[in-house]
């Protein structure tokens, strides 16, 4: 048996520069960091005595026998990806919602891919799992996402990730002092809309005319290097902040589906109270808002949010792990199907008369 651990992300700058629409004509780059909140999985091969080949238990429990019957896209892509020969059963929890903007679609692909790796006593790198679930992803299941998700849930960190032209990506993790991260990581808010959407659904209505957005999208862009050189700066803080709000009215001028009336009054509600900035964490349209605020204002920020879930967090910098091996029986071929060969005696044995 084995299982994965793999944490969600924030974005803080530069999404939708990752978006290959862009990025492979203009590059791209992004400030994020993953959190201390994952993506479990658990994976295991399936003794040879049940009359289904692969069993997912997540929001829904599927029962099939055959890869192609899977309708969890993502499971499905990895499973066809790793060319599992054996039957597996794979558990799926979580410490945050799905379709929430925290990456957790993209924490599944790497997680799982991470668990089947391990199970056929192989150890993939953190760039292996990235580029292999991007992949995945975007020519298997042919979702309209970027790839900074699959990045993050990888490598972990708060890293400058860049994405080159020819498809390649470098991971720059950002050097700063532990005293720096932790005031950043002070600084920092999470709330819960309670609205879920599919970030997929609201990227393509920006997507798909991503080349009428370059006004934005250069601007998105830039202000990576400029968050960065705040940070390593190490004096004002507030400019982060201050960045942020900026970054968020040139996200929300992508598409109207980035926001709505909502979320605009979540908003203004938190500026009005003393944050500085903020913006949802991923697509848009919902999930989890995220807010820079001093210490000394955040009790009036929950105070004024308090119909909202207040998700406190820290930084992570591990990403994806196993953090569970164990050894099982290893049925040989033969034993399958003596396995298999008495099951079948036993259903006709007990089957119905007629």
């Amino acid at each position: 048996m084995i299982v994965s651990r793999t944490p969600f992300r924030i974005s803080f700058f530069g999404g939708g520069t990752d978006y290959p629409t862009w990025s492979r004509e203009h590059g791209g780059a992004v400030l994020a960091t993953s959190i201390d909140k994952y993506c479990y999985l658990t994976c295991r091969y399936l003794p040879p005595f049940f009359e289904h080949r692969f069993r997912l238990v997540y929001s829904k429990i599927e029962a099939c026998h055959a890869v192609g019957e899977i309708t969890h896209p993502a499971a499905r892509e990895v499973l066809r990806y790793m060319k599992m020969e054996r039957g597996v059963e794979i558990h799926h929890d979580g410490d945050l919602p799905a379709r929430s903007g925290m990456g957790s679609s993209s924490a599944f692909t790497v997680g799982l891919l991470n668990a089947l790796y391990a199970l056929k006593g192989r150890m993939p790198s953190k760039h292996q799992l990235a580029m292999e679930s991007i992949q995945i992803e975007q020519e298997m299941v042919k979702e309209t996402v970027g790839s900074q998700d699959q990045v993050m849930a990888a490598y972990g960190g708060l890293n400058h990730v860049v994405f080159h032209p020819n498809g390649e990506i470098t991971v720059r993790p950002v050097a700063l002092t532990h005293d720096s991260i932790r005031e950043l990581n002070a600084h920092l808010m999470l709330f819960y809309t309670g609205i879920k959407r599919t970030a997929a659904h609201v990227a393509k209505s920006y997507v798909d005319q991503i080349g009428e957005k370059k006004k934005q999208l250069h601007t998105i862009r830039d202000m990576v290097d400029e968050s960065i050189s705040i940070l390593n700066g190490g004096n004002d803080l507030a400019k982060f902040g201050d960045l942020l709000h900026e970054a968020w009215q040139a996200k929300r001028s992508l598409s109207s589906h980035v926001t709505n009336s909502d979320v605009d009054e979540i908003y203004e509600a938190a500026r009005a109270a003393g944050a500085l900035g903020g913006k949802l964490t991923g697509a848009g349209g919902g999930g989890f808002m995220l807010l820079f605020a001093p210490p000394s204002k955040q009790e009036a920020i929950r105070e004024r949010l308090n119909k909202l879930l207040h998700v406190p967090f820290e930084f992570e910098f591990n990403g994806s792990q196993i953090i569970f091996l164990s050894h099982e029986v290893d049925y040989t071929d033969a034993e399958n199907a003596r396995a298999n060969q008495s099951l079948q005696a036993f259903r006709e044995l007990t089957a119905p008369q007629s």
